[in-house]
């Protein structure tokens, strides 16, 4: 089992802990973080994009010349793609972008995610995240105590208002509860920050 650091909010070792193998030393399948990445991005997708073809612009229904006899390429009709206001010859219509993982692959992709982490050392434990009031410059003196001032992942094991309100109004960091993390977030973000709790909350999920 691998064994990491736990921090204070001080940024102050205060101990260890060993994290399950089974989550976060496994070996890392990038395909599979592959596809659940572009899954993901691809859910988020509207969609709606749309252009019209010949066929559905207004108007072009005569033929604007004679076919011979003018000096003039011969033309069927104004709403053709080459002609200004005239259709688009590909022209995209809506559809919908996304495709299914099944369950194993998710997870097995999940704890890629979580793994890699790990083993570059860009995961963070912390005891215990708690704060008085929310306020935004105590969150960013944590996470500079931290050293994840950038781009970071701060995962909690509960939803704690002061927590992710605090945190809100940092462009660099990001919230997520152990039932919300998702491999897109934690491949995207330069430190993955874990509270102790979030750590047994997710190897109780994810065994």
């Amino acid at each position: 089992m691998a064994n990491v650091s736990v921090y204070n909010m001080e940024g102050k070792e205060v101990g260890s802990i060993e994290l399950n193998d089974a989550i976060f030393g496994v070996e890392v399948n990038e395909h599979l973080v592959h596809l659940a990445v572009v899954q993901q991005l691809a859910d988020r997708r509207q969609g709606t994009q749309k252009a019209k073809t010949r066929s559905e612009v207004s108007g072009g229904g005569r033929k604007p010349w004679r076919q011979k006899g003018t000096g003039h390429a011969r033309q069927g009709s104004t709403r053709a793609p080459q002609w200004t206001g005239g259709g688009v010859v590909f022209a995209p219509v809506p559809r919908d972008y996304s495709f299914k993982l099944n369950k194993k692959e998710k997870r097995a992709a999940l704890k890629s995610a979580l793994s890699d982490k790990v083993q570059t050392g860009n995961i963070v434990v912390v005891d215990e995240l708690k704060f008085d009031e929310i306020k935004t410059k105590k969150f960013a003196e944590v996470m500079n105590n931290l050293k994840a001032t950038r781009k970071a992942l701060v995962v909690i094991a509960d939803n704690d208002e002061k927590v992710t309100r605090s945190a809100h109004n940092l462009p660099e960091v990001r919230t997520a509860l152990t039932n919300t993390i998702n491999v897109y977030d934690i491949v995207n973000a330069k430190t993955l920050v874990l509270t102790k709790d979030a750590v047994s909350k997710i190897e109780e999920v994810y065994c």
